[in-house]
């Protein structure tokens, strides 16, 4: 296998962040990591206000307003149409306490999907009688095939479709924007879960055209934790109903969403600044040292464990990859968290180890933070690791 040369860093990048070198950081999309500047607006913030609460607290929703006209351009949102969340879970959560969906009803989602979109979507259909059909996609399938098999699994009953824009187990990205189109013709509503979208890759959630569209910013983008942006078609903003009725409900979506009274919402006015630190890094630098530094890495581990990932080679915009594990490792949940613990505790790297379908799989993560040698350590002592 001839590997591909892995980029030169960007200069600078990896002092912005207060990560532990002794460890290697190849999970960034599970968690992100926040950069000094951006705790630092968030600690300025906090400090202000405890200086006078009540003044800060008069100028939450006004803040919060400016915030998200700040970050929503950054991915082709409306700001009246989007509003802070915590994070995509959350935001499917609303969109579906938003439905007025009944026993019979159908919502359609793929084996791709992350694990606490499925909850929501199982405590739903439970309350309410409603079917939850899973459309089973191959790890291997190209965008035609991705697309058959959603459509496959739509009937006259779906009344809503909910798809990753890139999976988070299986780390594909899937074509929405084609998907939206389709479903929008058959008149079945789309919510595009886009937890890893912001500041991965290039973002125009109004050319998406979804129903509902919701992305982590705390993920690639370097917000505070606990910051996401929640999305909606015009047609859907007044029948937005929040999970709790506060001091916002008044003024509608998207404040009746976001402002709640007595809450931390420092991380959400800081957001802003995440963003501001890509754009200084030069954002096409950034997802082109991303993607060809996952792509490395993914080479250079599956060399070593002789496997074959079945995108290797394939040119992608992704800066995260996926590598097969050995048949028989991590062929459970339970298996692939202990997996993932003596790679933290033997290899001191923090990778994301899962089980899909009964195969174990390695997913790893690029970022300005990361460096070759990272991947090169990981890919000389996995082998002997898994041998154990």
């Amino acid at each position: 296998m001839n590997l591909p040369r892995p980029p030169q860093p960007i200069p600078g990048a990896r002092s912005l962040f207060s990560l532990d070198p002794r460890m290697a950081h190849l999970n960034h999309g599970s968690l992100g990591a926040v950069p000094f500047p951006v705790q630092h607006a968030q600690r300025l913030l906090m400090d202000e206000a405890e200086r006078d609460p009540r003044a800060f607290a008069a100028q939450v929703p006004t803040r919060l307003r400016l915030a998200r006209e700040a970050v929503c351009p950054t991915i082709g949102a409306d700001a009246d149409l989007t509003a802070f969340v915590t994070n995509t879970t959350t935001g499917v959560a609303l969109a579906l306490h938003s439905l007025d969906l009944s026993s019979g009803d159908e919502i359609v989602t793929t084996d791709h999907g992350y694990p606490s979109i499925d909850f929501n979507v199982a405590a739903y259909t439970r309350s309410r009688g409603v079917v939850h059909r899973v459309a089973p996609v191959p790890l291997d399938a190209s965008d035609d095939e991705v697309v058959d098999a959603v459509l496959a699994a739509v009937t006259a009953r779906t009344r809503l479709v909910i798809l990753d824009h890139i999976t988070s187990a299986t780390a594909r990205l899937f074509p929405v924007a084609r998907v939206s189109a389709t479903l929008r013709d058959r008149g079945v509503p789309l919510l595009v879960d886009a937890a890893h979208v912001p500041g991965h890759i290039p973002a125009d959630v109004a050319a998406v055209g979804a129903d509902f569209w919701i992305g982590n910013v705390h993920k690639w983008a370097f917000a505070p934790r606990g910051t996401a942006l929640f999305s909606v078609a015009p047609h859907r903003r007044e029948r937005i109903r929040p999970l709790v009725e506060s001091y916002g409900q008044a003024s509608g979506f998207p404040e009746s969403v976001e402002f709640h009274g007595t809450d931390g919402y420092t991380g959400w006015i800081a957001s802003p600044a995440g963003p501001a630190i890509l754009s200084q890094l030069g954002l096409e630098r950034v997802w082109r040292h991303n993607s060809e530094l996952a792509a490395y890495g993914q080479a250079v581990i599956a060399k070593a464990l002789n496997t074959d990932p079945a995108d290797l080679g394939r040119p992608s915009p992704l800066a995260m990859r996926l590598i097969p594990l050995p048949e028989g490792v991590a062929t459970t949940q339970e298996a692939a968290l202990a997996l993932w613990q003596r790679i933290r505790d033997r290899l001191r790297t923090e990778t994301a180890v899962n089980c899909w379908n009964g195969r174990g799989v390695l997913r790893i993560a690029a970022h300005v933070h990361n460096g070759a040698e990272q991947y090169e350590r990981l890919a000389d002592g996995l082998p002997g690791l898994l041998a154990e």
